[in-house]
């Protein structure tokens, strides 16, 4: 973190705590944001601090009476902005958790005020380049389109309006086993937008675009934006999860303007269908009621999470389960039919494997199921998903018993429930 030159590892002072900044992960142009860890207490989470950083000084003639407020106002405007919708719409488990603020006295350009946040795993941008434009599947579709829509229907529900939901701002938790909306940055009450312009290229809703352009030309718009500009955004992800493409070019060429509907509909032909009993038209007319060029026709977070295309029980793919973590790591190829009906091999592999597990962490349980679903499997619960996550690159390839080890991660709700997905392809 800027500022801090207390060794290689520079350390914050937050919340009573001392913080080792390991890494950055991302910044902005008013923000930057890095990885924590708490010093003296190796099992607490780490965290991710979002530091609002003032720009160097500059000298030069006082600023002009209606000129833009410096850029010091605009990251303390900001981070007060950040923290108020942060702080309204604390507790729902889909929308990142504010830990708390304050400010870091250490910065180059002089105190920067800071929040310190949940540190969350990959987001859905990642796992858009992971599946190699052959789309996510529906089991991961589905669950990031109702975890994305729970979020929404809370926070519009509060009056907000994200303005800004795209790929890269919905990140998945491994230790609630969802995904969450964060960056709540452009952020507005509906009926007070303090913002002229919002939401991202390719996830612009058209009446957002309007506004902008209008806003460029020194101009007002008749029309406001209302929290449908985000049922907009999400109807745009869900399609680049679907297709496995960047659409943004797509969405801003005439042919789109025109007739969406049809290339909706083109998109969806050329994918086919995930499974033949399972057709993928309820995700189909999902988006399409997201995507009415007329706002007024668009359907509500709390409409859409009525869509027959969440009652369809989806299954992940092993893609899945090795790119989303859990606290439950499953090994793959460790056991023989020959040991599950040797009653004492078994014991002792399954005492072998647990003294190997337990060097990444405390086992909570495990599980080698002797008959199908799951045979020959094993199921390891972790007490979280860091430790799981540890296991997970240490044990993947190993060779255990003469055999190379496939470890992939397992939903914790499925592993509670006793839900052991037989085939997961």
């Amino acid at each position: 973190m800027s500022g801090c030159v207390w060794g290689a590892a520079p350390l914050l002072e937050a919340l009573g705590r001392l913080w080792e900044v390991q890494a950055p992960l991302g910044s902005g142009s008013s923000a930057s944001v890095y990885r924590v860890r708490c010093c003296g207490d190796p099992r607490a989470p780490p965290g991710a601090v979002k530091e609002f950083v003032p720009p160097p000084p500059r000298l030069g003639p006082a600023r002009r009476p209606g000129a833009r407020p410096p850029a010091a106002d605009c990251a303390e405007y900001g981070f007060r902005k950040e923290r108020a919708a942060l702080e309204s719409l604390r507790g729902h488990r889909n929308i990142v958790t504010l830990y708390g603020v304050f400010t870091n006295h250490y910065s180059a350009n002089g105190p920067s005020r800071c929040l310190l946040l949940e540190l969350l795993d990959i987001s859905v941008s990642e796992l858009l380049l992971h599946s190699s434009n052959q789309g996510c599947s529906m089991w991961m579709i589905q669950h990031c389109a109702r975890d994305v829509l729970e979020a929404l229907a809370f926070l519009h529900h509060k009056g907000y309006v994200h303005a800004d939901l795209k790929p890269r701002n919905i990140l998945w938790s491994a230790e609630e086993e969802c995904f969450k909306l964060i960056d709540f940055g452009l952020s507005f009450k509906e009926g007070n937008q303090d913002v002229k312009y919002i939401q991202t290229d390719g996830y612009r809703a058209p009446e957002a675009e309007l506004q902008n352009c209008l806003a460029q030309a020194g101009l007002q718009s008749e029309t406001e934006c209302t929290s449908a500009v985000d049922l907009w955004s999400l109807g745009i992800v869900l399609l680049e999860m679907f297709s496995g493409m960047k659409l943004k070019h797509t969405v801003q060429s005439q042919e789109w303007k025109t007739n969406s509907s049809a290339i909706i509909d083109r998109i969806f032909a050329s994918e086919g269908v995930v499974n033949s009993a399972i057709p993928a038209y309820h995700l189909r007319d999902l988006i399409k009621s997201m995507l009415h060029c007329d706002q007024g026709k668009r359907a509500s977070a709390e409409k859409a999470l009525c869509s027959p295309f969440f009652s369809i029980p989806f299954a992940p793919h092993i893609e899945d389960l090795v790119m989303l973590p859990t606290p439950v790591l499953r090994l793959l190829n460790v056991l023989s039919d020959a040991s599950l009906q040797c009653e004492e091999e078994y014991e002792d592999i399954l005492e072998d494997i647990r003294e190997e597990c337990q060097k990444y962490g405390p086992v909570v349980s495990l599980l080698i199921p002797k008959e199908n679903p799951g045979k020959g499997q094993v199921f390891v619960e972790y007490a979280n998903a860091g430790d799981s996550k540890a296991a997970q690159k240490m044990l993947t390839g190993k060779i255990f018993d003469g055999k190379f080890v496939v470890a992939t991660f397992y939903p914790l709700s499925a592993y509670k429930r006793g839900y052991l997905y037989q085939n997961l392809l």
